[in-house]
């Protein structure tokens, strides 16, 4: 009696078993050697298009072994999808701007200088590039690479850095000397993007 009841419940705990792997299976289908699509989706019953869709395919290139889901995925995942992307945006919307401004006391310098090599600290060669948009920082302040935007100057890059560039000073790259003596030194805002 014992092994019967045994038997029993073994069976049962196999049926059940196998039955979550039949449902899970119907979902999905392993490719094997020979299928295509249109073979796939007569068998499921479903179009090439709803295929393709479903799992994200731009040919019709599949490959043995590969798993395609052939059902449709159920609404409660595309919900969960649009919530979470819904929540990405929300958090995106309350995130600090893009940028950082701040102002600044700005000079002027030329790569043309004697004795002066024309390549910044980031190795950009300005003496080969004259009307780079580049400026000289303190990369405490400022992450040399950063894409920062000056008044009367526009945007340019942080590219190089100076002894004498310690907290809110920038240095301005300037084609020719004569342009970093008009520009002077002025007191400016810029924004420094993120």
């Amino acid at each position: 009696m014992k092994k019967i009841v045994i038997s029993l419940v073994t069976t049962c705990i196999i049926l059940f078993s196998f039955s979550g792997v039949s449902s899970a299976a119907s979902t999905t289908y392993k490719v094997k050697k020979g299928d295509t699509l249109w073979k796939i989706a007569t068998k499921h019953k479903v179009s090439v298009n709803q295929l393709k869709s479903w799992n994200g395919l731009k040919k019709d290139l599949i490959k043995p072994n590969q798993v395609l889901k052939v059902a449709k995925p159920t609404a409660k995942k595309a919900t969960k999808a649009a919530t979470n992307k819904k929540q990405a945006t929300a958090k995106k919307a309350s995130k600090k701007p893009a940028y950082k401004t701040m102002t600044v006391k700005a000079t002027a310098y030329t790569a043309s200088c004697k004795g002066c090599s024309g390549i910044t600290a980031t190795g950009i060669n300005l003496k080969k590039n004259p009307n780079a948009k580049v400026i000289s920082v303190d990369p405490k302040q400022i992450p040399l690479g950063s894409k920062v935007w000056v008044e009367g100057y526009g945007e340019a890059i942080a590219g190089d850095t100076g002894g004498a560039m310690k907290g809110n000073k920038i240095d301005l790259h300037m084609p020719t000397k004569k342009k970093a003596l008009n520009w002077g030194v002025r007191t400016v805002k810029i924004k420094v993007y993120q």
